[in-house]
């Protein structure tokens, strides 16, 4: 095998390795390569059940060989947390003696096949997704990406880790009560976790099969998003899947905040609540409307998750397996599945917990209604000792801000927001009601935009452009940015003030107009160009598209690509794809 023309970074997205792919300076096999050598080094990390081999991974790369190199996630690879069925690798749900080898992917698994990624893996977990830890496991603690010393978080820890560590570029995990969320926080990660039903469970272990959901980790939010596109829809062989279209991209009318002082804990306490507070400061500074509210009862919807019958839904997912081979399961998992056989959940204790919850949901839906709540994705963390000498108490605080969402039927992003210490990631989640996922996905880029302080003083010989079709990372013309000196700054979105369309030139290119009433927004990038070559770039650009000033999300103008109005006749609408990378 020839070595790349360039070092592989250890952050790998699917945007770089598009780029690389197309320029033909990197090829999969390489990639392939060189994942399968950092899982030996990383191999004391307890990071795969099934770890990255050539034998188990080769197939899929010669099956890439009489693939479109233009499908979505071409020669990407990707981990898959042990309790989604990968066909041919054992599932072992983090239990050896549980495992079976599935004869068909998991659906999920499916659709990213057939967009052209590469499963490297089967990752290691909390064992029957039961912990936030990232210690429930008889192949071993997952060690922190960063450091060590603290939990990986769970129980989708594999996933996180693997992602983080460069050995993915992105990871499937689950979350029934928080798992696609903690890992990532305590990871510095992106964990993105669909609607119920939004993306397929068949194929997958249950947990609590009412309440599970498929997630992912990615690097940014705009992998996240690409993920989504392609996994959601309908599966008709899943009883728990449901047709839940996305939406265009919109900021929310409103965020919600919790009124009362939060509670943090843990040896990093202090440091998380400082870190919340200067998160607060940076989603007050969003221009948009900021309100406090009684966390109350979101509180008390997460107490029903294992103070109440839900815990006895894990039981009738694997107790049959525990009753009849005695003494396999990991103690202190055993110990909280066991919980649900006290007797203390009758049958009309489980009728006045859903009734109870229905209460709530509905003290939800009607707060959500255009909005979007932000809480800390972790009130604090532990360290992997810590959590070895009391394994309950620790596990029920990483879900104090967790629980409540999907019993709630909410989704939910996490992303990072700084660091509560050295090498010590602090993140936040934004949540909003099933659906709507474009009002959480906005109001988190507009977050994560609102970090990036240093680009937005312009210096005097450079200016700020804004591209949005064939010009962005990995696309063809990038390379035009780049001869001209450009330099790729964020990502961003326009004001919801445009239309999008596709022009019926070879190849395609998108057409950004602006609408004098209603409109979208539209994903685009932000790249720096120096002055002095802006013009000579400029003259490249062909009709009907032009420069002019377009609005961003924040209320300020860039120069960019916008299209002449009479283009619009002829044109294919593609407005509600908010944005050129999310064309099919």
């Amino acid at each position: 095998m020839s070595k790349p023309d360039m070092d592989i970074p250890r952050e790998l997205t699917i945007d770089w390795l598009q780029v690389q792919y197309g320029s033909g300076k990197l090829k999969p096999e390489q990639v392939i390569e060189e994942i399968i050598r950092r899982s030996h080094e990383d191999e004391g990390m307890n990071i795969w059940i099934t770890p990255p081999s050539l034998e188990r991974i080769q197939p899929y790369l010669d099956h890439l060989k009489t693939m479109d190199i233009s499908l979505p996630l071409w020669g990407v690879p990707f981990a898959i947390k042990d309790n989604i069925d990968l066909a041919g690798t054992p599932t072992t749900a983090g239990c050896p003696e549980y495992a079976y080898v599935p004869d068909r992917h998991a659906a999920v698994v499916e659709r990213l096949l057939n967009a052209g990624a590469i499963p490297v893996g089967k990752t290691n977990m909390d064992q029957f997704a039961t912990g936030l830890v990232g210690t429930r496991s008889p192949y071993g603690e997952t060690y922190n990406a960063l450091n060590d010393k603290w939990i990986s978080g769970g129980s989708s820890s594999g996933s996180a880790v693997a992602v983080a560590r460069g050995q993915a570029a992105f990871a499937l995990g689950t979350d029934t009560a928080g798992s696609g969320r903690v890992p990532a926080a305590l990871n510095r990660l992106i964990g993105y976790k669909p609607s119920l039903g939004a993306w397929p469970t068949k194929g997958v272990v249950p947990a609590c099969a009412s309440l599970d959901c498929v997630t992912v980790f990615t690097h940014s939010l705009q992998e996240a998003r690409i993920i989504d596109v392609l996994v959601r829809g309908l599966e008709p062989l899943d009883p728990w899947s449901k047709e839940i279209p996305r939406m265009v991209d919109k900021l929310p009318e409103k965020i919600y905040l919790p009124e009362k002082a939060l509670k943090f804990f843990g040896p990093l306490a202090e440091e998380y609540s400082k870190a919340w507070d200067a998160a607060v400061e940076r989603i007050e500074r969003l221009k948009l409307p900021v309100e406090y509210i009684d966390y109350d009862f979101f509180e008390e919807a997460a107490s029903l998750l294992y103070d109440g019958p839900w815990v006895a839904e894990r039981w009738a997912s694997v107790g049959e397996f525990i009753e009849t081979t005695p003494g396999v399961t990991f103690p202190v998992t055993e110990q909280v599945l066991r919980s649900a056989r006290t007797g203390k959940h009758d049958a009309a204790s489980v009728f006045t917990a859903m009734h109870k919850l229905q209460e709530l949901r509905m003290k939800s839906n009607k707060l959500l209604q255009g909005a979007v709540l932000v809480m800390p994705t972790c009130g604090g963390t532990w360290t992997r000792e810590k959590v070895e000498a009391d394994p309950i108490t620790t596990n029920s605080d990483m879900g104090r801000y967790t629980n409540h969402c999907n019993l709630l039927d909410l989704c939910a992003v996490a992303v990072p927001a700084g660091d509560a210490a050295a090498e010590m990631p602090f993140g936040i989640t934004l949540f909003s009601l099933s659906g709507n996922e474009h009002l959480m996905d906005r109001a988190a880029a507009s977050f994560l935009e609102a970090a990036v302080t240093s680009v937005e003083v312009k210096r005097q010989e450079t200016m700020m452009v804004a591209v949005c079709g064939l010009h962005m990372r990995g696309y063809p013309l990038e390379k035009q940015m780049l001869e001209y000196g450009g330099q790729f700054v964020r990502e961003s979105h326009t004001a919801e003030k445009y239309q999008m369309v596709k022009l019926p030139t070879i190849p395609a290119k998108p057409g950004l107009l602006k609408k004098k009433a209603g409109g979208s927004a539209f994903a685009l990038e932000l790249w720096e160009m120096p002055v002095a070559s802006f013009g000579v770039f400029t003259s490249f650009i062909p009709a009907p598209l032009g420069i002019g000033k377009i609005e961003l999300a924040d209320g300020t103008e860039v120069s960019g690509f916008i299209c002449e109005g009479y283009a619009e006749e002829g044109a294919e609408d593609i407005s509600a794809y908010g944005g050129w990378r999310n064309i099919p």
